[in-house]
This record gives structure tokens, sequence and C-alpha cells, in this order.
């Protein structure tokens, strides 16, 4: 992906006024597997995709818990996205233990988007190539946050992130009305959903996902596996309605032989009958 002589430092301008080095830690973003995030007024539901290296090596960790009421999910370097929610829960800590209350979601977020913008001014850093879903519940309400590593950061009601989340992204921009009074167990269902569709054709089961919820009166986990399975086959999310192409035509042809029918018998009859006949045989031919 080498543009230009502008791309070899993070502090470059080019002439079009772009930090090549920012966008292409964009693209590792887009590069890593799909991770999802939707909420409701009392919930939010994060999932992602497994994607391990290798047949004979486990997965890599995508969703992280912060504190009791926070939670992240990211897609790009799993290295970045460890460091990041470690410095995360340290700063929970901290203003746990200064204010003996729990850290406003919107406070944490503003925190970790300057920690990333300052890797787009010092020509001795780079960028942070991991964007994050972050997860949380305060006095406010329930918060979706997406973490950007040039240091914008934006609020959702739902999105995805990662490679193949643009299935992902369709699903949820179709549903998204709903999701504001939906209840945890829909949340859950359209997020394996939204899951489902980023995979591309592949099986869904609970192995090859993660899904992590947040609430009212419910700290911040991750589902074990079979709880997933079970939401997995109590919406059927695997097994498609499909819809048999061949019961539709079927009036037709039965009109059609019913006006070829028509059609004889008004031969044998008389001249009236006859256009009659003809008449009623005409019109599912043009059709």
């Amino acid at each position: 992906m080498f543009r230009n002589q502008y791309d070899t430092d993070v502090t470059t301008w080019s002439p079009a006024g772009r930090l090549f080095q920012v966008e292409y830690a964009m693209e590792a973003v887009k590069q890593g597997s799909a991770a999802i995030g939707l909420r409701s007024k009392t919930h939010v539901v994060l999932a992602c995709v497994n994607k391990a290296n290798s047949e004979l090596s486990s997965h890599q960790k995508k969703i992280f818990k912060v504190d009791d009421h926070i939670g992240v999910a990211i897609a790009g370097l799993t290295a970045d996205g460890r460091v990041l929610s470690r410095y995360m829960r340290s700063e929970c800590i901290n203003y746990s233990y200064t204010y003996e209350s729990p850290l406003p979601v919107g406070r944490l977020v503003v925190q970790l988007a300057d920690k990333a913008q300052v890797c787009t001014q010092r020509s001795w850093k780079r960028p942070y190539g991991v964007g994050l879903l972050v997860a949380g519940l305060d006095e406010s309400g329930a918060h979706l946050y997406y973490n950007c590593p040039s240091g914008n950061y934006f609020e959702y009601q739902a999105f995805a992130i990662g490679s193949r989340s643009q299935a992902a992204k369709t699903y949820l921009e179709r549903k998204f009305d709903n999701f504001n009074g939906s209840s945890r167990e829909d949340l859950i269902k359209d997020a394996l959903i939204a899951t489902r569709e980023s995979l591309q054709g592949e099986k869904l089961r609970s192995s090859v996902c993660t899904v992590a919820v947040v609430g009212v009166g419910e700290p911040f986990h991750i589902l074990d596996q079979e709880t997933v399975q079970k939401f997995i086959d109590e919406f059927e999310i695997v097994r498609e309605e499909e819809v048999p192409p061949a019961e539709e035509p079927q009036p037709e042809a039965e009109q059609g032989a019913a006006a070829d029918q028509g059609a004889g018998a008004g031969q044998g009859s008389g001249a009236a009958d006859q256009g009659g006949a003809t008449s009623e045989g005409a019109a599912p031919m043009d059709i």
C-alpha cells in the first residue's frame, strides 16, 4: 500500500491534507475479525468473531472486561487492544479510588481518544492499529462508543467494525429502529444474526463467536458457549427459512389448464359460447 514519500512519517502532511500513516492504521482495523455492538435503553451487547491463525491454535481474545459497568470489543491488532484495555482498567480503578464512584463512560472514552490522538503528533510513535467498541452503563443510561485510531470517537445505537462487517452493518441499519426498546434476549438475537451475516456463508456456532452483555442490574460479563448455543438454537439462526419457489407458479399453471379446458369446451359449443371462452382464455396468455 505504499503511496508516495508522504507516508513515511506520521507527522508529515500530504499536499492533499492527509496523514497516510493514520489511514494505514484505520486499514488495519478493517483487516481484523469482525466486532459488533448494539444497545437499548437498559442493555448493551457486544459480539465478535473468533478467528484463529491456524487449526492447531486457539483464537485470540477479542472482548475485554474493563470494569463492572464497562467492557470493550476490539478489531485490529490484538496486542494494541490489550494495552489500551489495560489503560482503561487502570483509569477506572484510579477514578473509583479517588471519587468512590464508577467512572462515567463518556469521560473514559474521551481519555482514550486523547491517548490515541497523541500518537498522531509524535514522530517517534505510531498510531494504535486497533478500533474499540466501548460498551458501558452509567447514570445517564446505556452507551456504545467507537474509538478510532485517528483519535476520533462516535456514539452509536449499533455498529460493526472489522473485516466483512458491511453485511452486519446492513442488517443493523434495517433493524436499528427497534433496538431502543428491545429486551436483553432480543439484543443478543440481533447480535448473533449480525455476526452470522459477517461470516458470509460459514455456519454460525458458539465456538466461532463470543458474546458479552452489560445492563441494569447485570455487570459486564461474557456469556459461556452453552448459553450462546442455546440462543442460536432457540432463534433458529443457523437454519434459514427456505421459501419453496415451486408453490407460487402452481395457481398460474392451474389457471392456464382451466383456460385450455374452457377453450376446448367452447369449441364444441355454439358461436356465442366460443366468444365467451376465447375472452376468458386470452387473459392468462396476455399476463
